[in-house]
């Protein structure tokens, strides 16, 4: 049974984003992935844009393209990277692309699916974060542009409060997913020196963080906005080394 529902899904190819798509699919939902890489697995519901969210040009013609088609009620904005660094190696060329991969192509994107939420008096926006923007060591432009997402969500969240739209934020703490593991070797002492150190004392899983996203994205949800949800094993609450 399908719904009327379309889902904006960046960065749906791979780790929390893939895990995404597949529970919107599974809802019923028309899927729309915005990635560097078609997802390497395919659904008669699934729509694929190849994008480059790093390059603002190349966003905003896809998304133009998108609402061109489909009238979008759900945005999820999980795409990112991390570029980590020691302050005096930062470049104001990294903390630019961040800005725009995480701010700059959210911004754009929900500046082309908003007419048609305010229409129908309907939208769910899921933006994600990071436990990072609490602070962690080489992180920067990453838990700049990070927390400016919880500022932005909340700005939103108060513009769009009285229209049917509810705009929040799912801030994961250390996931196994394939940027976790670009970071961290796989199997090493490091990875499991993390876990230990969150309280819970495990990894967290991309299925932890769809659950959350769930939660905020659900249409019978309507009275929850412009809130951050850490799913970070309690590492919020405590410190962390990576």
């Amino acid at each position: 049974m399908t719904t009327p529902h379309t889902v904006i899904v960046t960065g749906g190819s791979a780790g929390i984003g893939a895990d995404l798509c597949k529970h919107y699919l599974a809802l019923g939902y028309t899927v729309i992935s915005m990635a560097r890489k078609a997802p390497d697995w395919s659904h008669e519901r699934l729509v694929s844009v190849q994008v480059d969210l790093l390059d603002s040009q190349a966003t905003q013609q896809a998304i133009e393209q998108i609402t061109a088609q489909y009238e979008v009620s759900h945005f999820i904005h999980n795409a990112g990277v991390i570029w980590p660094n020691l302050l005096e190696n930062v470049s104001l060329e990294e903390l630019q692309g961040l800005t725009q991969i995480h701010l700059g192509s959210a911004i754009q994107i929900m500046q082309a699916i908003l007419p048609s939420m305010r229409a129908k008096r309907f939208g769910r926006v899921v933006l994600m974060s990071s436990r990072g923007a609490l602070g962690l060591q080489t992180r920067t432009a990453y838990a700049a542009t990070k927390a400016g997402m919880m500022g932005m969500a909340r700005t939103w969240a108060l513009e769009f409060a009285d229209q049917g739209i509810t705009v929040n934020v799912v801030a994961p703490g250390p996931i196994q997913t394939p940027m976790f593991y670009d970071v961290v070797p796989s199997g090493s002492e490091r990875e499991q020196n993390i876990a230990a150190g969150i309280p819970v004392k495990r990894l967290g899983r991309v299925d932890d963080i769809t659950r959350a996203v769930q939660f905020f994205s659900d249409p019978e949800n309507s009275f929850v906005t412009g809130q951050t949800l850490y799913v970070c094993g309690g590492a919020s609450i405590g410190t962390l080394t990576i």
